[in-house]
């Protein structure tokens, strides 16, 4: 026995050696069954686009962003007025009297409309998700700035509507879609305010985040996403709606068995599609090398708690679709609210790299359970907010690897494709393989701070690959020789076969 315990001493104290002198990573074998039963392809990459002072007209990157918006063509990209800045996110900023109302759309209307132009023609998700403060009962007052772009983060106060009847909110919504759909709207003293808008607007999402922002129960919540919705059906009866926007989805579960309940809901109130967010974010204490392994297994659990919840949507409501409408992730070091402006320590450029590969593993995974729509965020997210959401470089407008990863699978993943069964032992690199008019095709995420080795199926021998690195900063076809292809640190790769079939 005493020599037995020397000996598994001296193996542990070997293996140590082994693990101080880093990892050695094996060549990753993919291989592909074409023959298998497919399932069609139906998961749509987008993105976010967030109210931010760097999107209004004049900025130093508005024109770009929007060049980059448009230029991108994805569907479902979603668009929300958001609460940081009041005045670019509220129609009506003070409660009616019996002598005035205080609608004003001068400075929401220009970003609103270039959204709509930069879009159109294409499926779009609007979310002015900021109710009125006036429409709560609070006990703290709020202090709308006078500068526009100044951000405030105490704006979303109170929990309990001031008219439960949820009419006052409906009436609200309605006048403001009429505004952009109808050409215009009457007032609540029976004044007319002309817009000259038609714009179409073919999803409507219903608040965001409401397990942070006010913070109601499933049952106002549902009575409030009711009445909205059904004002707005009168309005449009074309237009869908988008509910929930879970910040939180794990810690929800009670919110989405009664959301998705049609018992809970008016007669002839749709469900057209629900939505909730992911963001992985490490530690203070971590660094780059801590990351590559924080974020993933972040999104494994997230990826369970989809599991769940579809679980809970088939049994409730089949027909409704998900939308996981905010994917990407967070550094600590962004969150200073005493000083919003300062963009705080240097991001590490690879950052960049871990992030897209992050979200492009997050789309891989739920493609392949149907999931119709991952919307990255966000296209800007500094000043003030977030900087290391950001898809665009906010002092030149240039994408980043975050808005490429988007380009990349937009333009490769496309509706009318069918998914393959794709075999390897998905640890530090992921793979899926699809089909399509164009032929074969392998999409491969790289997970780790490290080349690793892939060696593809013979079809691939003689194929294209395009990739997003850090030495590749936008996706160019490159020819392949040989099955064997190392994948940069990040990396994230769509393989062609070099022939149809």
């Amino acid at each position: 026995m005493v020599k037995l315990l020397v000996a598994m001493g001296a193996l542990a104290a070997l293996g140590g050696v082994a693990t101080a002198q880093g990892p050695v990573d094996d060549v990753v074998k993919i291989s592909v069954n074409w023959s298998a039963g497919r399932n069609p392809l139906k998961t749509t990459p987008t993105l976010q686009v967030v109210v931010n002072p760097l999107l209004r007209r004049g900025a130093s990157i508005h024109d770009v962003a929007f060049a980059n918006l448009k230029g991108l063509g994805a569907e479902y990209v979603r668009y929300v007025q958001w609460h940081p800045y009041p005045r670019l996110a509220v129609a009506e900023l003070e409660a009616p009297t019996k002598d005035k109302t205080s609608w004003d759309f001068s400075l929401i209307d220009p970003m609103t409309i270039d959204f709509l132009d930069a879009t159109e023609g294409h499926e779009r998700i609007l979310n002015f998700s900021t109710i009125p403060a006036w429409m709560y009962n609070a006990k703290k007052t709020v202090d709308v700035p006078a500068d526009p772009d100044r951000v405030t983060w105490d704006y979303t106060q109170g929990k309990d509507l001031r008219d439960p009847s949820c009419k006052q909110l409906a009436d609200y919504y309605a006048r403001l879609v009429s505004w952009y759909t109808q050409g215009g709207f009457t007032d609540e003293l029976g004044v007319r305010h002309e817009s000259g808008n038609h714009y179409k607007i073919p999803y409507w999402e219903v608040f965001n985040e409401i397990d942070v922002e006010h913070q109601p129960t499933p049952a106002q919540y549902t009575a409030s996403y009711d009445a909205v919705v059904g004002s707005l059906h009168a309005i449009d009866p074309a237009m869908k709606f988008v509910g929930l926007a879970l910040a939180f989805p794990e810690r929800n579960p009670e919110m989405m068995w009664y959301f998705l309940d049609h018992r809970n809901h008016k007669l002839g109130i749709p469900l057209d599609m629900i939505s909730y967010h992911f963001y992985g974010s490490p530690t203070r204490e971590q660094t780059l090398e801590d990351w590559q392994y924080s974020f993933f297994d972040q999104a494994d659990k997230f990826l369970v708690a989809v599991r769940y919840i579809e679980d809970i949507r088939r049994r409730l409501s089949p027909d409704t679709r998900t939308t996981l409408d905010e994917v990407g992730s967070i550094l600590p070091t962004d969150w200073h609210p005493d000083t919003p402006y300062d963009p705080g320590p240097p991001i590490p450029a690879m950052y960049w790299n871990a992030s897209a590969a992050l979200y492009a593993y997050v789309y891989l995974e739920t493609a392949k359970m149907g999931i119709d729509v991952v919307g990255e965020s966000q296209l800007v997210g500094f000043p003030s907010q977030f900087p290391s959401v950001t898809m665009l470089d906010w002092t030149t407008g240039a994408p980043n690897a975050r808005f490429e990863v988007l380009r990349l699978l937009h333009d490769h993943l496309r509706p009318g494709a069918t998914l393959v069964e794709t075999k390897l032992i998905p640890k530090d690199v992921d793979a899926l393989a699809f089909e399509d008019g164009g032929g074969r095709h392998l999409l491969l995420v790289n997970k780790r701070n490290r080349v690793l080795k892939t060696e593809l199926p013979e079809e691939f021998d003689g194929g294209t690959r395009w990739v997003v690195d850090a030495d590749h900063s936008t996706a160019k076809p490159e020819a392949l020789r040989g099955r064997g292809l190392p994948l940069a640190a990040f990396s994230v790769t769509v393989v062609d076969a070099r022939s149809p079939h």
